[in-house]
This record gives C-alpha cells, structure tokens and sequence, in this order.
C-alpha cells in the first residue's frame, strides 16, 4: 500500500508575482505549504532575478501544465550596453566590455531582425541537457558549452524606454523556448556593442496576465480570511485553447477508468453533435461532466480515447475540504 500524501487534495492554479530573488522551486514550496496542498507544480521557470508571473498548479492541475508552457509569453526586460556577462544576466561575471553605446535609431533598426522565426543560441548557463547533463551544471564546473541553436518564435519586439545611454528597456511576446537573456546578448553583438539583462519581468504567461497575480505574502494573508476556493483559478484556465466535450455519467465512468467511449457509430452519435463536429480527428479535447473535467482525452475516429485522467471526482475544482 502506498504512503498516503500529506496535505489536502486541492485542485487548481495560482497566478504568483514572483519575488526577485525567489527560485521557481522555492515560490513553489511557499504556495503549496500555504495551500497545505498535496501537489504542486510551476508552468515555466523564472530565474531568481527575474520577477512577474508564475503560474502554479495544484493537485489535478498539474497535468495540465504542459498547455501553459506551450502558449505564449510576454516579458518587459531592461538591457544593459556595454558589458558582456557568463550568465547573460546581471548575476554574472563580466566576460567583455565596449565602449559602443547604440543610440535609439539604430536599435529600432535592428529590431525587425529578432521577429518571427528566429534562430537562437541558449545561454550556457540555461536548464538545456547536453549529453544528458545540465548546461549550467556543466558550466559551473567550468565545462560550458553553448547548448545548440534552435528556432524559436518572437511575435514583437519594441523599444519602449531608453533610461540612459547603458540601459534600454523593451517588451516582447514571444513563444515557447525563448531566452530573454539571449536576445539581448545577441541585440548587442548585432549591434557592434555587448550587452547583458540587468532586469527581467514576465508579465504574461498563457492564460496567466499581470492582472491576475498575486504576491506570497498577499496570498498567505488572503488564505486567513477566505477559503482556497476563492484565490484559485479552475483547472480548465490552462485548457481555455482546447474544445470541451460533455459527457454522460455512464461516459464519464469509462473515462476515468482509462476506457475509451464511443463517440458515434454510423450515423448513430452519443454525445452532442455540435460540439463533436467542431474536433478534428485526432485532436486534444477537455472532457467534461458538468462544470467538472473528467479527463484529458483524444478524438480516434469513433472512439474518445483518455490520454490524461483528472481525478476530480465529485467534488468542486477548487474544493479543499473534500478529504
């Protein structure tokens, strides 16, 4: 028999304003010991000097982290000219300087040069395996290695401050595997300078906007007053780009048993036509019975076919009493 998990089975996302200073790991620990959650996982890291969204999912809601890793991102960054830095960032030591100072023109010249499909290296000190090892582990063993170029997706990129002739701060929407800190290095080699991030914050991160995050130390006093069901946002936040299907009661028994249902057979349908009309074959749905997800699962010619089953069986999504 398995050792039973401490805490309360929780189920649910928390938008966190990161802390500067904080690690992803850590955020996580204060929210899931806040919570007296049994799980808790976060949708894309932020480095410790980085501060702004970080999503956090509890419970059930951590299978569906991958939805929001997978969608799009917004950070606000300061870029500092004239120094290079082995992080990329202002935590690192100085590796080059130059006396190049780009003036506002040809940095808005420049920029078009970093949207759309972009081809970028990783910085060494980045959580990119090479041959199976952390890159920053290697690099703090003194074996650091560039990790591989790869493409990567910048939907804007704007000037929107010019501090001083050392610091320029710009916004930019980008997609999954962007590094921030390697866009401003590359900005400022491309710009006959170097150039390291000297602030870096997230504002948007899938679903998950400025607007609906909260700061530790807000949450924890907020949970003294109200209970979890209030400061949680559904499961299905993570799920908003995905189609939902309705279930029956006897549907939603074979799904979270792993079974798949039948979705039609000839011109017999049994679950509701327009909604199933609108899925492709093989594509990703939310199973839902009533306002509950039941599952995960995908379109497989007649058949719904679980792929992940959510565990939320009778009870609210957000519901921490339910033991």
């Amino acid at each position: 028999m398995g050792r039973k998990r401490r805490g309360k089975p929780i189920h649910g996302w928390i938008a966190v304003d990161k802390d500067i200073g904080l690690t992803s790991t850590q955020v996580v620990g204060r929210v899931r010991r806040i919570f007296d959650a049994q799980k808790a996982g976060h949708a894309g890291t932020l480095d410790p000097l980085a501060t702004g969204v970080l999503p956090i999912a509890l419970g059930e809601a951590t299978k569906t982290v991958p939805y929001v890793m997978d969608g799009a991102k917004s950070y606000r960054f300061t870029a500092c000219f004239g120094e290079a830095r082995d992080t990329d960032d202002l935590e690192g030591r100085v590796i080059a300087t130059s006396d190049v100072r780009p003036d506002d023109a040809s940095i808005q010249a420049a920029l078009p040069e970093f949207t759309g499909t972009v081809l970028q290296v990783p910085p060494v000190y980045s959580a990119i395996k090479i041959d199976g090892q952390r890159s920053y582990k290697m690099a703090r063993d003194g074996n650091g290695e560039l990790p591989p170029a790869r493409n990567v997706e910048i939907s804007r990129f704007e000037l929107v401050d010019r501090l001083d002739a050392d610091h320029a701060v710009f916004e930019v929407d980008c997609g999954k595997g962007t590094y921030i800190r390697s866009l401003a290095r590359d900005l400022g080699v491309r710009l006959g300078s170097v150039a390291h991030v000297s602030e870096l914050r997230r504002t948007l991160c899938g679903p998950f906007s400025e607007k609906d995050a909260i700061s530790l130390d807000k949450l924890a006093e907020s949970m003294l007053s109200a209970p979890p069901q209030d400061t949680l946002l559904p499961v299905t936040t993570a799920l908003d780009d995905i189609p939902a299907l309705a279930m029956t009661d006897t549907q939603t028994d074979h799904l979270r048993h792993g079974r798949a249902v039948r979705a039609r057979s000839g011109s017999t349908i049994f679950v509701d036509a327009n909604q199933l009309d609108a899925i492709c074959d093989g594509e990703v749905l939310c199973a839902m019975s009533g306002d509950t997800p039941v599952a995960l699962a995908r379109l497989e010619g007649e058949e719904i076919r679980p792929v992940r089953v959510l565990n939320i069986e009778g009870v609210p999504m957000t519901d921490a009493e339910t033991e």
